[in-house]
Parts: structure tokens; C-alpha cells; sequence
């Protein structure tokens, strides 16, 4: 458990330096809000999470029964 807490508050520590590189370089952008501070990792977080949902909605429709294959 130690050192599970120790991954997280490192994983935490890692994603506040890559956030906070997003000052650091010049974006060529193509729209405005592209520009925004922190923009591409709150897409990618909402992409993940609506993959995640989109699944969840997938394994309803095409769920088999647990004998499909042995009949």
C-alpha cells in the first residue's frame, strides 16, 4: 500500500510538470482555442472518458450469451 501511494503522488507530480510545460514551447495552431492553457490533455481526458462510456454502450449490443459457443 506504501508504495502504491508513492506511484500516485508520482504519477500526480508528472502530469502537474507536464501541465505546467505547456508555457515553455510555442504551439502552431490551426484555431484559437488551441491555444488555451492545458487544452490538449483536457481533450485527451474527454476522449478517454467518452471511449470508456462508448464501450460501455458497445458491450450491450453485442453481447453473446456464456453458452454461445458451445452450442
Amino acid at each position: 500500500p506504501r508504495n502504491v501511494k508513492n506511484i500516485v503522488y508520482a504519477l500526480y507530480a508528472v502530469c502537474a510538470l507536464l501541465l505546467g510545460a505547456d508555457w515553455l514551447y510555442h504551439k502552431h495552431t490551426h484555431f484559437g482555442f488551441e491555444n488555451w492553457f492545458g487544452f490538449f490533455g483536457l481533450f485527451g481526458f474527454i476522449a478517454c472518458v467518452c471511449l470508456v462510456l462508448a464501450a460501455k454502450v458497445m458491450r450491450k449490443l453485442l453481447k453473446r450469451e456464456e453458452d454461445y459457443y458451445d452450442r
